[in-house]
């Protein structure tokens, strides 16, 4: 008969606790400044924000199809989890992906962006061909609200515009799990509002006529203004899901690849929500207290992907490696 060995003593596997990790900064919510009355040259009371829009800048290099963009979906489920969120994703598989091409201006020294101007060009194209009117977006970004308000980006021109102003919020520039606010001012409009024979922009006089904002910029006449880092860029967008937070505080989410047009050697990607409000007092402070919450967590979740300190602007910047100064 063999001999029977008495087994070891299993060894009782400790839990890893959960690890709380502290938001790195105090909560926005309710401490976002309150405007100041004023008005612009005409007249007309300055405008008040009527976004919020969350952001994480990616890194590119896990974004090589449509599928990999509905991946990052996929680091939500345990934020979401924790602060009480709903995410919803029937229905986006089917949903198709956006393609717009995008360029930047600016003067050679690049005065727009160093002082808080961005002024771009968008073109969307469907089936490989572009559709519509080319869209004009000018904005001053900026991380003083009351500068942000008082700048008048609204254009000089014959046709429609629409103006959106965001309060942006992103991660620290230096480190994960904070949340800092940009004030984006936001213009948009179709370049045939500009008027018949004034679409083609080239120098600083012309800027000015069309955007008034611009007039602090200009230092000698007729000065050119050119592509930025000589860079089209091909953006690659997809909806993947709606978050909701409660409160009636919903919206959808999507993931977004910039590449250089032709090579398409990848630039940066880019998560976002936004929620847009028209009397903020009526925001439930609940519900963006979850949608803080759920930012600063899916922070720590997505580590993987996160790039700090640059937005998609700043990357087509410094392509050339002359980096301007930020405001951002």
């Amino acid at each position: 008969m063999p001999t029977l060995t008495k087994a070891a003593p299993t060894q009782r596997k400790e839990s890893i606790p959960h690890v709380v990790r502290q938001p790195a900064t105090e909560s926005w919510v309710g401490h976002v400044p309150q405007l100041k009355p004023g008005n612009y040259a005409d007249g007309m009371p300055i405008h008040s924000p009527e976004y919020i829009c969350c952001k994480l800048i990616l890194r590119p290099n896990k974004f090589h199809s449509r599928e990999s963009l509905f991946d990052f979906g996929k680091v939500f489920k345990e934020p979401a989890k924790e602060h009480g969120v709903k995410y919803r994703v029937a229905g986006f598989d089917s949903q198709p992906v956006k393609v717009r091409e995008v360029v930047f201006v600016d003067t050679q020294d690049f005065r727009l962006y160093n002082n808080a101007f961005i002024l771009r060009r968008r073109i969307p194209y469907k089936d490989g061909f572009p559709i519509g009117d080319p869209e004009i977006v000018f904005k001053f970004r900026h991380p003083d609200l009351q500068k942000a308000a008082e700048t008048d980006v609204r254009p000089h021109i014959l046709g429609d515009h629409r103006v959106k102003f965001k309060v942006q919020a992103m991660p620290l520039k230096e480190k994960l799990g904070g949340v800092r606010l940009l004030f984006s001012h936001n213009v948009q409009f179709l370049r045939s509002a500009v008027g018949m024979g004034k679409e083609n922009v080239v120098d600083v006089d012309q800027l000015i006529e069309l955007l008034p904002a611009l007039a602090k910029i200009r230092k000698e006449p007729k000065e050119k203004i050119q592509l930025v880092s000589n860079t089209i860029v091909e953006e690659v967008l997809q909806d993947i899901g709606v978050l909701d937070f409660g409160d009636g505080l919903n919206c959808k989410a999507n993931v977004a690849i910039w590449r250089t047009r032709g090579e398409h050697r990848p630039l940066i990607g880019e998560f976002a929500y936004q929620f847009r409000f028209q009397d903020r007092d009526k925001l439930s402070k609940d519900a963006l207290r979850r949608a803080e919450a759920f930012f600063i967590s899916l922070q720590y979740a997505a580590e993987d992907y996160i790039a700090l300190n640059c937005t998609k602007t700043a990357t087509v910047y410094r392509l050339l490696g002359n980096p301007p100064k930020s405001n951002e």
